[in-house]
């Protein structure tokens, strides 16, 4: 299959959940509690569609296959989306777009602030994923794109906190991304100690 073709396939396969979201909350089909749901899935593929952003880079690496960075800030931006529309849902359902609430909850409760301050680190990760940023950027972009971890981390931590009890559920994203961070630091050693 055509590259091209692999990024269509990404492109509609990540779009999927959305839609089927959508369609679910329209048909009324999204169980008794149809706001929980959408915040639920929401979140919870902001945080996929992050770590496999993140799993780009090693991916390549690993396979040499450097076509694969082509999909990474496509698949950003789908973890921004998502992310977006989490937030979108507790604002609107949970705070019915009170400005005041919703700054009343981010202060009194934490996983909230977290939640919330990861989405703000990707919003400059997303309007900056662009060639022409990343050109006017130069080396700045890297470093500025390595906040990508910071937010893995703050996701994870505001999945946690809302939790609270089976903590089951958020084994495998944890797993992933300590994995994902071990990688990221066995790299930087190894190159430390080569140019040592």
């Amino acid at each position: 299959m055509p590259f091209t073709s692999w990024r269509f396939a990404t492109f509609f396969l990540l779009l999927s959940p959305g839609v089927w979201l959508v369609y679910g909350f329209i048909a009324n089909n999204l169980g008794a509690n149809p706001v929980e749901t959408l915040t639920h899935q929401t979140g919870k593929w902001a945080f996929i569609c992050l770590l496999v952003s993140l799993a780009i880079t090693p991916a390549r690496q690993l396979t040499g296959v450097k076509k694969l960075m082509l999909l990474r800030r496509m698949i950003g931006l789908y973890a921004f989306f998502y992310a977006t529309l989490h937030f979108l849902v507790y604002w609107v359902f949970d705070q019915s777009l009170s400005v005041a609430y919703l700054w009343e909850d981010i202060s009194d409760r934490p996983y909230i602030t977290l939640g919330f301050l990861g989405w703000l680190l990707l919003l400059p990760l997303a309007i900056t994923s662009t060639q022409n940023w990343r050109k006017r950027l130069g080396k700045r972009w890297l470093t500025l794109h390595k906040l990508t971890y910071v937010v893995g981390l703050l996701a994870l931590f505001h999945y946690i906190w809302l939790i609270r009890a089976d903590y089951s559920e958020v084994v495998p994203y944890a797993t992933i991304l300590v994995a994902l961070l071990g990688y990221r630091v066995f790299r930087w050693l190894k190159t430390t100690q080569s140019a040592a």
